[in-house]
């Protein structure tokens, strides 16, 4: 969509939701391109999500080296008899 930038200034907030919706809409001075609103970054599909989560729970998995849960790490620092510092 073209739209001369005297006529976005009172529908700026409408041009946004558009461009966020991935629609292009360019503004233009004089009847020339000076501007283009664009989404910042594709909308994230489900699918792409999932990808991504799969990917990260890899990395995480590659990465874990074997030995206590960081649950228990710091046992040795408390007593066994009442929990309490030593």
């Amino acid at each position: 969509m073209k739209i001369p930038v005297s006529e976005a200034k009172g529908q700026l907030t409408d041009l946004v939701r558009r461009a966020e919706a991935g629609e292009e809409v360019i503004l233009t001075r004089h009847g020339n391109s000076v501007a283009r609103l664009v989404p910042s970054a594709p909308a994230a599909t489900p699918r792409g999500r999932r990808q991504l989560m799969e990917m990260v729970r890899a990395a995480a998995a590659a990465k874990r080296r074997p030995g206590p849960t960081a649950a228990r790490s710091q046992d040795f620092l408390y007593g066994d008899d009442d929990g309490m510092p030593e």
